[in-house]
């Protein structure tokens, strides 16, 4: 499959996962705790390690019970901030109490003089994902480009977070497309060995 061909089917897949996303939104208003629950029995934080996550856009599962849960364990969080269109991701330090401001793309960030933070474990959204550990992302590859960095200057793990109704048999993937290490949905979790 060339270039185009796999970012056309991409195109396609996103599609599907976007009506996917949408009906499990709809149907589960406590997805996220459940989220919570199955992340906090997968991946013990050890005390004062570094977490990210994000401010949930609308469809995507809620992440912030679980931000909310290890800010009060004492853990510093980060919530992503887009600097550049091909540049990885920079991570600003969120307290509960902070007032949001709109970034790029619509999403909500801390505000710009909130410190950076470097993650050791990042919660990354996705529209789906398969049983082989990769996410099919929005297209931008903001993630993909962050993930490498973080990896190779922080040894970090990348923990996927979705609904169960996410998953697909098999999501396309090209050179540069990072796996992740695990996904914890409202029902389940997946671990997978990320060399």
């Amino acid at each position: 499959m060339d270039s185009q061909e796999l970012a056309n089917f991409k195109a396609d897949l996103r599609k599907q996962a976007f009506a996917a996303r949408d009906v499990a939104w709809r149907a589960n208003s406590l997805a996220g705790l459940a989220l919570k629950q199955h992340l906090a029995e997968a991946l013990p934080m050890p005390p004062g390690i570094s977490i990210s996550g994000y401010w949930p856009l609308e469809g995507e599962i809620d992440v912030r019970p679980a931000l909310t849960h290890y800010h009060d364990l004492g853990h510093p969080i980060g919530l992503p901030v887009v600097v550049a269109r091909n540049a990885p991701l920079i991570f600003r330090r969120w307290h509960p109490e902070d007032e949001m401001v709109q970034g790029s793309f619509r999403v909500m960030t801390p505000p710009a003089g909130a410190p950076a933070i470097v993650p050791t474990i990042l919660l990354v959204p996705l529209l789906a994902f398969d049983p082989d550990g990769y996410r099919l992302g929005y297209g931008g590859g903001f993630y993909d480009r962050t993930l490498a960095k973080l990896r190779t200057e922080a040894h970090a793990i990348a923990v996927g977070v979705a609904y169960a109704a996410q998953e697909l048999a098999f999501v396309p993937r090209g050179p540069y497309d990072q796996p992740l290490d695990l996904i914890v949905t409202e029902r389940s979790v997946f671990k997978f060995e990320v060399s």
